[in-house]
């Protein structure tokens, strides 16, 4: 496996933007003789899932006054806050074609590792959260094109929770279903857990020691390296400009709605919003924290034009694998969301 560090000119970058384009680029041009391993640590942001509304899970103003970059991913799954307390790592290999919502094979080097430095009651939960004591400290998702998937996620080392609870916005029922009241019942750290020889660490010398066991080496001269060069960085730079340094994909021009459905769903919390002129779907916009492969627009431009009836809804979606975009979900309780 070969480690890739986010540095430019021998200077670390922070800047979620960048980070994230490094990612995507390594995913999609970057193709060696074994999988890769990326870190980073983002100043503070928000994070979006491909899917999501960015306005309906973001505290814009709290974003504002605070100068907190929102950026969109493309993997699916829920909104998170990176700070500079927070680890996050990246596995990118080839798609076996079984591995895609495998969350188990990808955290479970993470979990040993940090049962080796005391966190005994680390364990994957759920399908996709790492927790501690039932406690959420590592959220995960995954994306996967033309053969070769990324399986990304954030460990919440010694972050601002406090900051955390006041920039997202999470669903009602999304809370409720978890049977909890708050963002910040829910979350923790892991430095407290950590055995005392550990809790001199910060997430820089944490990410340094995590590389070490993943590793199972002493020493960082015997990590395999790939380093990014200057045509590698062209290629980042203009991937950023398109993507995640773009307002459009960010955020992106969402028209008013007539009717919105939302709920939350075997796959996770699914939402519809849809315009419905003279007995037809004129717009729809499907945003959720499912997990999917291909793009959800393929789901819209199928359910685009046909009656607003039961019957009209279910053929359309019986017409694509609607598995491959939202889950192992139940027809009967999509169709009965959007009707």
């Amino acid at each position: 496996m070969y480690y890739v560090k986010n540095e430019r000119n021998g200077k670390e970058i922070h800047d979620p933007k960048l980070n994230l384009a490094i990612e995507y680029y390594l995913l999609n041009e970057v193709k060696l003789d074994e999988s890769i391993l990326l870190f980073y640590i983002n100043n503070n942001s928000i994070i979006i899932g491909r899917n999501q509304n960015t306005y309906e899970e973001v505290n814009t103003t709290y974003v504002e006054e605070n100068n907190i970059d929102v950026v969109r991913r493309f993997s699916g799954g829920g909104a998170v806050y990176h700070d500079m307390g927070v680890l996050c790592f990246c596995f990118i290999t080839e798609d076996d074609g079984n591995s895609f919502r495998d969350f188990k094979r990808f955290t479970s080097p993470v979990i040993d590792a940090l049962h080796q430095m005391g966190v005994n009651g680390a364990e994957l939960k759920g399908r996709n959260d790492l927790v501690i004591n039932d406690k959420k400290f590592s959220g995960n998702a995954m994306y996967s094109k033309n053969g070769r998937m990324t399986a990304h996620g954030t460990l919440m080392f010694d972050s601002e929770i406090d900051a955390v609870v006041k920039a997202l916005k999470p669903k009602k029922h999304k809370l409720e279903s978890k049977g909890i009241k708050s963002i910040r019942s829910r979350v923790t750290n892991i430095k407290p857990f950590l055995e005392h020889s550990y809790q001199c660490m910060n997430a820089k010398t944490f990410r340094d020691q995590l590389l070490l066991y993943l590793y199972d080496t002493d020493s960082k001269e015997n990590v395999k390296e790939y380093v990014l060069t200057d045509k590698d960085w062209e290629k980042i730079d203009a991937f950023a400009a398109e993507y995640t340094d773009n307002w459009d994909w960010n955020y992106g021009k969402s028209p008013e709605f007539d009717m919105e459905r939302s709920d939350r769903l075997s796959v996770g919390t699914v939402e519809v919003k849809m315009n419905v002129r003279k007995g037809n779907i004129d717009v729809i916009r499907i945003y959720g924290d499912f997990f999917g492969l291909g793009e959800i627009e393929d789901v819209e431009d199928e359910l685009t034009n046909i009656p607003y009836t039961k019957e009209a809804i279910t053929n359309a979606l019986n017409k694509i694998d609607i598995n491959k975009y939202f889950g192992s979900v139940d027809l009967s309780e999509l169709v009965d969301l959007i009707y």
